[in-house]
């Protein structure tokens, strides 16, 4: 039997045995690392500098590329399309009577199942604008005069009839939790153009009413590596948190910190196959570069007085959607290849009156001006501008308002090779369902990918076993009619 001495000394040789045979193990790793890649022990930055800009795996491009990057003014909460891009003259015929139950009958509805339905037409006006004569809203009459450069799609469909999961379909193509958002399958397929800042980055606003919450899995990478993530900057004060330094930390300290932690996160990656620490190390790189990148970019003291009055900017980096608009533009500029900006106004159940007027005055004139300042700098012909929500809403009254609606709603497109003055598809009399020229949110993937330059049947990632798209398994189409 062994005595409580014999055990210690056993302990104590296999303790040493273990620590000796891992020692020359990782010995043995790092001399090789050495000989392979000599910048391992190699001081300085270039110690364990990641590779170059990210380029992307779709090379070269399927298709002819039209657009460049991708701005997304996502109306969050649903617009009423009977009150912006939808005139239904038939509706306004019928507002306050019952809704006939033919259209509705064995139909989803959200908060309205097992209700009576009563129509409701819409509160405002319609005009035609431009030589294309295009329907555009009383509320928005700066976006109405650019009739004859946006496509107006009437004829959008969706699967979700709640906020967040519309929201991750429209973003994502799925409801599934830790899929990749479209900004990321973008810069993952497509990479960026600026070395400086992020290639996907998201901006919210809140209007007066209707706030609705947008969670970050909207802009999620899911199961691509999280370098391709989008990066959520502040509307109001530091767009970054943390920018700055902290007192008594200088630049020379901060790049010796950062060149010590990277030289050590490239040893362990030649250690193991692992994307995220290549990941972890060229983010290292980019906070320290947008230490310098984000407060030039957040400066409008450049802006002329001019270009803050075309927007409606009062008080630039106020956190209002106007100021976010100047912002995207100013992002575009620099390489960015993916910008969205939620403004969270649109959910208007009750009081759609004032909820809807109030948050049309928001976004009316900054998406114009946005529109026309990328023409004026030969920008709009390789930008791609969408405007629309998650879904619509109902054409029945709920009270004061409208409820949610996934059969039929509206959406705008322009520049990046969008043909203007075109609107397409068309909603049946009473704006109840999508009956002509139909647009699956799938549809509206496809056809994004498509003008810039990606095959969406072949931009794919391995997945637990699956090559997982975008547009996923189910057919889609690029929407050919609405391209220039």
């Amino acid at each position: 039997m062994n005595t409580p001495n014999d055990f210690d000394a056993w302990r104590t040789n296999l303790q040493r045995r273990v620590f000796l045979r891992n020692s020359a193990y990782g010995i043995g790793s790092l001399a090789l690392a050495g000989l392979l890649d000599p910048r391992v022990f190699a001081g300085g930055v270039d110690a364990v500098k990641p590779d170059a800009r990210w380029r992307g795996v779709v090379r070269p491009t399927h298709l002819p590329v039209k657009a460049k990057r991708v701005i997304h003014l996502c109306m969050a909460g649903g617009p009423s399309q009977f009150e912006s891009l939808d005139y239904k003259p038939r509706l306004q015929e019928l507002h306050g009577k019952p809704f006939p139950e033919s259209f509705t009958k064995g139909q989803q509805l959200a908060q309205l199942q097992n209700k009576t339905l009563i129509a409701r037409g819409p509160f405002c006006g319609f005009k035609k604008y431009g030589q294309s004569g295009q329907e555009i809203s009383d509320l928005f009459p700066n976006i109405a005069t650019l009739a004859d450069r946006i496509a107006i799609v009437r004829s959008m469909t969706t699967e979700q009839i709640n906020h967040d999961p519309a929201h991750a379909f429209m973003n994502s193509g799925s409801i599934i939790k830790g899929r990749p958002s479209m900004g990321s399958w973008l810069l993952y397929g497509l990479g960026a153009e600026t070395d400086d800042l992020p290639g996907f980055v998201v901006l919210t606003s809140a209007g007066a009413t209707g706030l609705q919450p947008v969670s970050a899995r909207q802009w999620s990478a899911g199961f691509l590596p999280s370098k391709f993530q989008g990066i959520q900057f502040q509307s109001k004060g530091d767009a970054v948190h943390y920018i700055s330094n902290p007192p008594g930390v200088d630049v020379d300290a901060q790049r010796g910190a950062i060149a010590e932690i990277n030289r050590l996160n490239g040893m362990l990656s030649a250690d193991r196959l692992d994307p995220e620490i290549q990941t972890r190390i060229a983010q290292y790189e980019l906070a320290f570069r947008m230490q310098t990148s984000v407060p030039e970019l957040t400066d409008f003291a450049s802006e002329p007085r001019s270009t803050l009055e075309m927007y409606g900017v009062k008080n630039p980096g106020d956190g209002s959607f106007a100021s976010n608009c100047l912002m995207a533009r100013r992002l575009a500029e620099r390489g960015v290849r993916m910008i969205q900006l939620y403004h969270r106004a649109w959910d208007h159940h009750g009081d759609i009156e004032r909820g809807m007027t109030l948050a049309a005055k928001d976004v009316d004139q900054p998406c114009a001006a946005l529109v026309k300042d990328l023409e004026q700098r030969g920008m709009l012909d390789d930008t791609l501008v969408i405007w629309g929500g998650e879904f619509g809403r109902t054409p029945m009254g709920q009270g004061t308002g409208r409820d949610h609606h996934i059969l039929g709603f509206s959406l705008w497109m322009a520049g990046g090779g969008i043909k203007g003055g075109v609107t397409y598809g068309a909603t049946d009399e009473l704006g109840y369902k999508a009956v002509e020229n139909v647009v699956h949110v799938r549809d509206l993937h496809a056809t994004i990918l498509a003008l810039c330059g990606v095959d969406h049947a072949r931009l794919s990632f391995k997945y637990q076993g699956l090559d997982v798209r975008l547009t996923g398994v189910e057919p889609a189409r690029v929407v050919k009619e609405i391209l220039a």
